[in-house]
């Protein structure tokens, strides 16, 4: 990947809140930046996601920087591969959606005492959803017959889904900045997503 050293400016967005998040930066920052390949960052969102799984600490980090055509997604998860020793290895998967190819964005926010809600009151948890067209997600079964006695190969039976990213920033886990620059980016999001469609009507 690029040695980015001379290139980019790490005090700016997103790349300090790379550095900030402290998972892998330069190899997320080389990801990112030559997926761009030198278009414009009008928005980012830096999410890190931590759970542990049979006593192992695994992380996965998801960047999405918006330009004025596309949705750039980064995604990083980290893990011990058994058959390298117990070594930790870090797989990188990257995705380009253009905007014309976005179905539809949503936002869902939690607010706390909604009895008593006020414009100014911080929002608890918001998730936003992104659903583009593109790639499908194909999950088949074993079809079931109901005969219980039935021993025939029925085939398979299954659902076709289209692509699509979710993120939940919750204040309680990642604090009130988080939420309010998850908000921020759903916003800038959906105006451009909005835009894009408006001049291709």
């Amino acid at each position: 990947m690029t040695d980015l050293s001379s290139d980019i400016d790490t005090s700016l967005s997103p790349w300090s809140d790379i550095y900030h998040a402290g998972f892998y930066p330069e190899l997320v920052i080389s990801a990112l930046y030559d997926q761009l390949d030198s278009r414009e960052i009008l928005a980012s969102l830096v999410h890190v996601e931590t759970h542990v799984d049979y006593n192992d600490l695994h992380r996965h980090l998801t960047v999405l920087a918006l330009t004025d055509t596309a949705l750039a997604a980064v995604h990083l998860t980290d893990f011990v591969a058994e058959e390298y020793a117990g070594a930790t290895r870090a797989q990188v998967t990257t995705e380009m959606v253009p905007l014309d190819a976005l179905d539809s964005v949503s936002v869902t926010t939690v607010h706390d005492q909604p009895a008593t809600w006020t414009p100014d009151l911080p929002v608890a948890e918001v998730t936003l959803s992104v659903l583009w067209r593109g790639n499908q997600r194909l999950e088949l079964v074993p079809a079931v017959c109901p005969d219980p006695d039935c021993s025939a190969d029925h085939g398979v039976t299954g659902t076709s889904t289209p692509e699509d990213l979710a993120l939940r920033v919750a204040a309680e886990a990642e604090g009130q900045q988080a939420v309010d620059q998850a908000l921020a980016f759903a916003r800038t999001l959906r105006t451009t997503f909005l835009t894009a469609r408006d001049q291709h009507r």
